[in-house]
Formats: structure tokens, sequence, C-alpha cells
């Protein structure tokens, strides 16, 4: 019987092994849905309104809603102990985040982090996702600096380090405003 609760305790994952999802992402699918859908409301009801709707002009409004869906459509982005995926509609990326070589960070409109690994993957994803959850900074923060102690990450620290000093900033912040310091 204790050889029973020992196995049961092996098999039970810590909290430190335990998977960490972006939580917004829920939250962007839902607005990806409802501006699909509100774009679709829109289109048919004008062309109700105005008499020309058709089936095959239904099917094109259709059409276009689902184009806006997919457009929309954020990635996930996931985390576990020594790896980070991004999975979008199609396909599901990973790197082992101890196993970095690379990371760049290119700024402008569209923000893009890519993060490369030593046994060829490559992932990328948006840095606000990180920065809005600041535990999946915190993993990949973890993997990025076990890679540069091991001499595998050589590029790109810098623009980790940054990010994870905003996240630090902005809770800084955060406790100065809610105790009245600031």
């Amino acid at each position: 019987m204790g050889h029973d609760r020992t196995i049961r305790g092996a098999a039970r994952p810590g909290a430190a092994d335990a998977v960490t999802t972006d939580r917004n992402w829920t939250a962007q699918v839902r607005s990806a849905v409802l501006c699909a859908l509100g774009l679709l409301v829109l289109v048919v009801l004008l062309d109700l309104v105005s008499g020309t709707l058709t089936a095959l002009r239904c099917a094109l409004w259709w059409g276009l809603a689902a184009l806006l869906y997919v457009v929309l459509h954020p990635a996930r982005v996931t985390t576990g102990p020594g790896w980070l995926a991004v999975q979008g509609l199609g396909r599901r990326r990973h790197v082992c985040t101890g196993l970095l070589t690379a990371v760049r960070y290119s700024g402008g409109v569209a923000a893009r982090l890519v993060l490369c690994d030593s046994l060829g993957n490559r992932v990328e994803l948006d840095p606000r996702i990180l920065l809005a959850d600041p535990l999946l900074l915190h993993r990949l923060d973890r993997g990025a600096r076990a890679a540069r102690e091991a001499g595998l990450l050589r590029t790109g620290y810098a623009e980790l380090r940054r990010l994870t000093e905003q996240v630090d900033g902005a809770a800084a912040r955060g406790v100065f405003e809610a105790s009245g310091l600031r």
C-alpha cells in the first residue's frame, strides 16, 4: 500500500512542471469571432435592406467573415519546463528554451520576437503576449538564462532582458500606485 502512494506521488506533476498557457487567448479568440460575426451581420443586413441578397452573395459574405476570422485568430502560446510552443490555426511550432541560440526582436507596427534553438526549431510570436502574461515570460527567461550559461545563447539576450525589465517596471509601478507612494 505504501508502494502505491509512492507511485502516485511520483506520477503527479508538481507546480514547477505545470504547463502554462496565455491567459488572454480565450478573450482574443472571442473578439475575433465577434468581429467576424459583426461583419457578417452588417453586410447581410445591408444587402437585405438594399434588396440584393442572393444565395451567392450570402455565401460570399460568409466566406469574407471566415477570412476575417482566420486573419484575426490569435496564436496560442504555451510553456512548460524547458519549452515554449506557439500554435496557430494550421500548425504548432516549439523551441527548447534551454537550448536557445538566438533571440531576435523586430519592432515596428507588428513587433515580432523570433526564438531559435540548437535543434533547428524556430518560433515567432508577438512580444505583447509575453508582456501581458509575466508567467510565460518568466518561463522563457529561465530557459534563456540556462542557455546563456551553457554558452548556447549568444545573440539577443539583451532583447529578452529588456522585455523582462519592462514587466518588472510595470509591476513595480503598480505596487507603488496601489500603496499610494506615487
